[in-house]
């Protein structure tokens, strides 16, 4: 599987952790030194989950000089989508004109887009198609309580996508390394949210589940466990060091844990890509955001190895090795 391009869409409103000190029991040093963030974008009404992923597999198939009747597939990586049905993934490939391509979501929270990633290199593997459009993307602002200071502060909303192509060519440079995935669903109710209308079908208590609920410290302790396990799987099956790796992309969570967890696998700083304090979590778009922008920043070159790791809820976790 070859990387052929990147895309992302940023909404235009920039919320500041100004914002929350009018708000919240709170201030711009607290939330910076517990997060790393100072801020973060939010979408309009009209900025739907289904347009922000479109504006970003539109830029990518942009730079790929691909036509969207070549797309045999869209997975769109998301927990908010604007639908139950149709998918986003549907609705984006209406809306690029990707007549030809099977559509569909995928659900596994922040990990969500390396699922995809890997998902996507099996079609790939098995001839179903030759490019596949993937994308992450969140409006996260829908369901976070703005009246939570733990929640409230973390989450922004984007997409990110990449144009991936069957790369069945070992001379050729750009292809899936290896990978890592794994759940543990006895870890669910540390991060969680409920569906509204089922769970009051089922007579479920909503409490706090009406939104994101999150216990943090239990997240954290969670999230660095497992993405380093991960992160140090792939690597192993890949038959690379950290030395051999020219950037990581880690899920853009929280400052703290990443910067915990590039000292458990001994990553350089500044080979660690962060574009958290600007974004914050912005879930399942936070890696194909930053890829997008990685690329630009280290000058990414045919050959160059790049890891990717990512937690979320459920719980679920994720690595991938690509080589670009």
């Amino acid at each position: 599987m070859k990387i052929l391009s990147t895309g992302k869409y940023l909404p235009e409103k920039v919320v500041t952790n100004a914002f929350f000190e009018k708000l919240l029991d709170t201030t711009d040093e607290w939330i910076f030194s517990r997060s790393g963030i100072k801020e973060r974008r939010t979408a309009s009404p009209g900025e739907t989950c289904a347009y922000m992923g479109t504006q970003a597999a539109l830029d990518a198939i942009d730079k790929a000089g691909v036509t969207p009747a070549d797309i045999g597939m869209v997975i769109v990586a998301t927990t908010t989508p604007d639908t139950v049905f149709p998918s986003v993934a549907c609705q984006v490939q209406a809306a690029i004109g990707a007549k030809n391509a099977a559509a569909f979501d995928l659900q596994a929270a922040c990990s969500g887009f390396l699922y995809s990633l890997i998902l996507a290199h099996q079609f790939l593997k098995s001839n179903t198609c030759q490019y596949i459009l993937v994308i992450g993307a969140e409006k996260l602002s829908a369901i976070t309580n703005m009246e939570d200071r733990t929640t409230a502060v973390l989450f922004g909303d984007g997409a990110g996508a990449v144009l991936v192509q069957a790369n069945n060519d070992p001379h050729v440079r750009g292809r899936l390394l290896a990978f890592d995935l794994g759940a543990d669903g006895t870890q669910e109710k540390i991060l969680f949210l409920h569906n509204a209308n089922t769970a009051r079908a089922n007579a479920v208590d909503l409490g706090g589940g009406a939104y994101i609920t999150m216990s943090g410290q239990e997240v954290f302790k969670h999230a660095i466990t497992e993405m380093a396990k991960s992160a140090q799987k792939t690597l192993a099956a890949a038959g690379l060091t950290v030395d051999d790796i020219r950037c990581v992309i880690p899920h853009q969570a929280n400052m703290r844990i990443v910067k915990v967890l590039a000292d458990r696998l001994k990553v350089p700083k500044e080979k660690c890509f962060t574009n958290l304090e600007r974004y914050g979590n912005i879930s399942a778009a936070c890696i194909p955001v930053a890829l997008s922008e990685a690329e630009k920043h280290y000058h990414l070159q045919p050959g160059d190895k790049i890891l990717m790791v990512a937690f979320g809820g459920g719980v679920t976790w994720a690595s991938a090795v690509m080589e670009w």
